[in-house]
């Protein structure tokens, strides 16, 4: 089995601008993201739109593709960059490592790669446990899963509901999953995904996993211990260098 890792990295974003190329500690973002995955996985590559971003990458010795700028998501941006590599280097199956990651940990990416030893496996994602604060955060979307692992629902409610019961509670009562946004898909099946039209439960939850489940696809979850911290605004920055400086 041959696996690849795209990393989709674009400079605009609403809440943070030049996100990738904002240092922590002697090194970006957009870097730690790439070394860490590149302790799992040797063929790894930087999807983006802007020049800026990859100079950065060039820079640091990585690989990196140029793709459009007018993509909805980072699957959409992995399934351009996807299509470009695998010209020139068949493979197997796309890992899909936010850019935003930068403690992400080779055993997550390991995790996704024994999802595939199932020759069923479509797509497969991460979860984790949930904790009190997990619990309720909507910004903290919530799976359950049948008895094999696969994904039935993603929401940003708590799933399930425990009936008759105090919310304080609940965990007592039920085993919650929090969902992690990284992915890997079959090369065949990305193409698949990024044709398919936005769907009502996604619109609903914007959720883009609510797309593929309509369309009848299959989620493989694997578990993680492991918490990422994912970098959406200059204050998840400063708590990031906070993180580090106790990994130090």
């Amino acid at each position: 089995m041959r696996f690849i890792v795209i990393i989709p990295a674009r400079y605009q974003s609403t809440r943070f601008p030049g996100k990738p190329l904002a240092l922590l500690g002697d090194k970006s973002i957009i870097q730690h993201v790439y070394e860490n995955a590149k302790l799992s996985i040797e063929r790894v590559w930087v999807a983006t739109d802007d020049e800026r971003i990859a100079t950065a990458v060039k820079n640091f010795g990585g690989k990196y593709i140029l793709t459009r700028k007018d993509h909805n998501s980072g699957t959409d941006r992995c399934a351009e960059a996807s299509l470009k590599i695998y010209k020139e280097n068949p493979f197997d199956v796309v890992i899909n490592i936010q850019g935003d990651e930068p403690f992400i940990q080779a055993e997550q990416i390991e995790s996704l790669k024994s999802c595939f030893s199932d020759p069923k496996t479509e797509i497969a994602t991460l979860i984790k446990k949930a904790g009190e604060k997990d619990l309720f955060n909507p910004n903290r979307p919530k799976v359950v899963i049948d008895k094999n692992e696969n994904a039935l629902f993603f929401s940003r409610a708590t799933i399930p509901y425990i009936r008759g019961e105090k919310e304080g509670n609940w965990l007592n009562k039920n085993t919650f999953y929090c969902h992690l946004g990284m992915y890997a898909y079959r090369y065949n099946i990305l193409q698949k995904l990024t044709r398919l039209s936005p769907s009502l439960l996604e619109k609903a939850e914007s959720l883009e996993q609510l797309r593929w489940l309509e369309n009848g696809f299959r989620i493989k979850t694997a578990q993680t211990n492991f918490e990422s911290i994912g970098i959406d605004t200059p204050n998840d920055l400063e708590n990031a260098k906070k993180m580090m400086k106790l990994k130090l």
